[in-house]
């Protein structure tokens, strides 16, 4: 295990490493802006070494497990799919819709082959939902140094637990590939993930949670939820009340809470009372697993709940400051 995990988090950071070379050297700069959380030029694209170490690692065990290699198959190219438009993106911005297009051509990879592979419609439409839904979730909160990166780290840990014999290693991938790239993301951004890494990353933790549903229950498979909190509610509730308020939704903004308060606070506190958070909801997972499914399925409610409440807490204090 700690071979596969030490190779897949060095040749992320070898990749990592060459990304921003190539950055640098084809000028691909995020500069400054009021719709930007940092202030100084820094190169993106370095998700794609997160990407690459992932289809090394899918196609790997689609060759150590024939019988999976058709779903490993339809993992990949649907990850291959997103990270290709999110690659093509950071060298010329495209229209979101395109994205969105191909992001959903991706989830209907995915979840076409869980349906024709393993005949579970439910879990087939969940993983078509969650795959677009993901991809756009991680794009909207990659915006501080470290905190996509390490939130994927942490949830990919969590699913390692429930992928079985097989997709805990996909899982284990995912872990090691962010922990390869995060040295040159946080505390200090060297370069930015890009959107071919933070879609295709949201991507990934949308397929590995489908993959391994295959073998659980709907109840066990909700509580794969659970890690996501975070995330999902920041991007949500922010998404929610944009609409709300009339505003161009998809456009880029300064407006989730991870931005409001990484502006008072600085990227590094958020990014680890973001970790702390995650953290904690994989140790009450850890710490719950002999007891009723109701009591976990209302403990991951509450922790909903409480995401939810500090979002409101953190968009109030910035009210309150302006």
């Amino acid at each position: 295990m700690w071979a596969w995990i030490g190779m897949h988090a060095a040749l992320a950071a070898a990749g990592t490493w060459l990304a921003r070379a190539y950055a640098l050297r084809s000028r691909l700069i995020d500069q400054p802006g009021e719709r930007r959380s940092h202030s100084v030029a820094t190169p993106r694209g370095g998700g794609i070494a997160i990407v690459i170490a992932l289809l090394v690692a899918t196609l790997s065990l689609a060759l150590k497990f024939p019988a999976y290699a058709g779903l490993a198959s339809a993992f990949g190219i649907g990850l291959l799919l997103v990270a290709a438009i999110g690659w093509v993106d950071d060298h010329r911005p495209l229209s979101p819709w395109l994205r969105l297009a191909v992001h959903v051509l991706a989830a209907a990879v995915l979840a076409a082959g869980i349906w024709l592979l393993r005949g579970e419609a439910w879990v087939a439409l969940a993983a078509f939902v969650f795959a677009v839904g993901l991809t756009n979730v991680w794009n909207f909160m990659d915006g501080i140094n470290g905190l996509a990166a390490s939130q994927a780290a942490l949830v990919a840990l969590a699913l390692a637990g429930f992928g079985g014999p097989v997709w805990s290693w996909l899982a284990l991938a995912l872990l090691a590939a962010c922990v390869g790239f995060l040295p040159f993301n946080f505390p200090r951004a060297r370069i930015f993930m890009g959107d071919v890494g933070s879609g295709a990353i949201g991507y990934a933790v949308a397929g590995l949670g489908a993959l391994a549903a295959t073998g659980l229950d709907a109840w066990h498979a909700a509580l794969m939820l659970i890690p996501l909190a975070a995330f999902m509610v920041d991007s949500s509730l922010t998404l929610l009340r944009r609409v709300r308020r009339g505003e161009r939704w998809w456009t880029p903004h300064t407006q989730h809470a991870y931005q409001v308060w990484a502006r008072r606070a600085g990227h590094v506190r958020v990014t680890l009372a973001y970790a702390i958070f995650t953290l904690l909801s994989l140790v009450s997972l850890h710490l719950v697993t002999e007891v009723r499914i109701g009591f976990m399925l209302c403990m991951g409610g509450g922790w909903y709940i409480s995401a939810a409440f500090f979002w409101w807490l953190i968009q109030r204090t910035e009210r309150s400051a302006t």
